[in-house]
């Protein structure tokens, strides 16, 4: 049985909106619980910005800050890609704070009834993604009716001189991300090969552009792979944005193209690349149920669990 309590906002605690100006301030904070939960910081301020800056974000209402007296404790941000039922919501405070941190739960699961009812959805079914040893109270967020639904893993490993770029398998070239149709394909591969994911949500290409923080990205550090008498039918996003690791962000192949060998020699091209550019750590996150066997692609090349991450979801009527 769900016993959902009420958590009034302690005594010199109090919640705003965020702003744009917030940015560094939140980050030292996701940092704060980085430490807490990895034992290091990993977030870096062009995340934060972009995701505060996302059009589809409504910063006043979809957006909070919790202080206690002048410090930040607290951070809440909430946006809508399916446009239905399913709203996603991040949440993180620090462990000394659990009243505070509860009462944020209660202000977003109250807007995520919202938005879902204004997309013409009888209930809402909001995700969140914590740390398997978060910060965050697990039995009260039991208590509130969440429940973890899916495992992610976060895998690196590491790059060395050894790491050259492959040869490609026969009948395959590789290409980067050079024009405007490139990346109009990229989008394309990337939201057919991953259909059929877990928790997949389609997003027009003009919605993944800002999904993706376009107007920062390296297009050059994105490959599409075309097989000849398939066409293109794979494709490799990585960033080089990141202090602690370079980073995979996406690996798609379509079904039809899969058994070819086209994920290793896209994973291997990376190892190359990034090691020739000096990195000596890579990372990547997979789903642990994923069916195309991606988890047990990427140990079979070498990467090993960093840390491990779950997705908690709260179904609940649409207000």
């Amino acid at each position: 049985m769900t016993m959902t309590h009420s958590a009034a906002l302690p005594a010199g605690m109090t919640v705003r909106p965020a702003c744009l100006d917030d940015a560094v301030a939140v980050c030292a904070l996701l940092n704060e619980v980085d430490r807490l939960e990895i034992g290091r910081a990993e977030t870096e301020l062009a995340e934060v910005q972009a995701d505060l800056k996302h059009p589809e974000v409504d910063l006043e209402r979809d957006s909070w800050l919790l202080f206690d007296g002048d410090r930040l404790v607290g951070y809440g941000l909430m946006w809508d890609e399916s446009g239905g039922e399913r709203i996603d919501m991040d949440h993180y405070a620090l462990p000394d704070r659990p009243l505070g941190a509860l009462h944020l739960f209660e202000l977003m699961e109250a807007r995520a009834a919202e938005r879902a009812a204004a997309n013409g959805a009888d209930r809402a079914v909001v995700h969140l993604h914590l740390n398997i040893a978060p910060t965050t109270d697990l039995d009260a967020l039991r208590g509130r009716g969440w429940r973890p639904v899916r495992r992610y893993h976060v895998l690196d490993r590491p790059l060395s001189p050894a790491d050259t770029i492959p040869a490609p398998p026969p009948g395959v070239t590789l290409r980067p991300c050079a024009d405007e149709a490139d990346r109009r394909q990229t989008h394309a591969l990337l939201q057919a090969s991953f259909a059929d994911h877990f928790d997949f949500q389609p997003r027009t290409y003009e919605q993944w552009l800002d999904d993706i923080d376009a107007e920062n990205a390296d297009w050059s550090l994105i490959w599409i792979a075309h097989v000849d008498g398939l066409g293109d039918a794979a494709v490799l996003r990585t960033r080089d944005d990141r202090t602690t690791m370079a980073w995979i962000s996406s690996l798609g192949v379509l079904v039809e193209a899969r058994g070819r060998g086209l994920g290793s020699h896209l994973l291997r091209h990376a190892f190359g690349h990034y090691a020739a550019r000096g990195r000596d750590r890579i990372g990547l996150g997979v789903d642990t149920d994923n069916s195309s066997g991606a988890l047990a692609l990427y140990e079979r090349h070498g990467m090993k669990l960093d840390f491990a991450v779950d997705t908690w979801e709260l179904v609940r009527p649409a207000a």
